[in-house]
């Protein structure tokens, strides 16, 4: 079985450096991790860096990887894997999410997503976040500081243009229709990742969605946003879990 990452944004794929040794660890080998186009990866021509395209995308990744896959998301790499547990569940074994607010019916966007989805006051916002140093990010957004010089590197005209059009194809109520297909969709094995202090997404929505699609909950008591770099161990031990029950 192929475990599959997907990471969000503003990141690369160095958000998992942390926790792909404490999986390999616990014997878990088998490891891919895929870049969304814009986001540690080049954009193909035409390609317009919506929701539904980065879902298309992610399911032509799977389909090529082939086999049995338990995907993980992280942030919007979350998005997308609502999307294609939605959408195209015959895809996966098993999937495993955090940030599960995205896809609750009461969700609304964070105060600094609202502002991206605007015109003018978006760009304004991004062209000073791709200005911004390790230490800033981990001063404003709570960046663990491992990650946060990879991240400042990786900010890229590129990758702010991709931010501005995904939030912008993603206005309520998209989320919230989204949510409403996954939970009609055919049930695969799911675990939602509940990092109690996240500050992006309201974590106690977790609950709501859980019960809505049949999910089981990891909750990771005290962890943030970046859950994989604050208890990497603790996280592995979670999703190794999860995955030997299915064996």
């Amino acid at each position: 079985m192929t475990k599959v990452f997907v990471h969000g944004n503003p990141e690369t794929t160095a958000v998992w450096s942390e926790l792909v040794p404490a999986l390999r660890r616990r014997g878990v080998e088998d490891i891919e991790l895929l870049s969304p186009p814009g986001f540690g990866a080049e954009v193909p021509a035409g390609f317009g860096s919506t929701r539904i395209e980065y879902r298309d995308w992610l399911i032509r990744e799977l389909t090529a990887i082939g086999g049995e896959i338990d995907l993980v998301g992280h942030d919007w790499g979350a998005g997308h894997t609502y999307a294609v547990a939605a959408h195209r569940p015959d895809l996966l074994r098993s999937w495993a999410a955090d940030c599960a607010g995205l896809v609750h019916p009461a969700y609304e966007w964070h105060p600094a997503a609202q502002v991206w989805q605007r015109l003018g006051d978006g760009e304004a916002s991004i062209a000073q976040i791709l200005a911004l140093s390790g230490d800033e990010l981990v001063r404003l957004f709570g960046v663990p500081p491992k990650l946060a010089p990879t991240m400042a590197r990786n900010l890229d005209e590129r990758m702010g243009k991709s931010i501005l059009a995904l939030y912008r194809s993603a206005v309520q109520p998209h989320m919230r229709e989204l949510g409403d297909q996954l939970a009609s969709a055919p049930k695969k094995p799911a675990l939602l990742l509940h990092a109690t202090a996240d500050a992006f997404v309201p974590p106690a929505m977790v609950f709501d969605v859980a019960n809505r699609i049949q999910a089981q909950v990891l909750t990771l008591e005290g962890l943030a946003h970046w859950w994989m770099f604050d208890d990497a161990d603790r996280a592995a031990e979670g999703l190794a879990r999860f995955w030997s029950e299915l064996d």
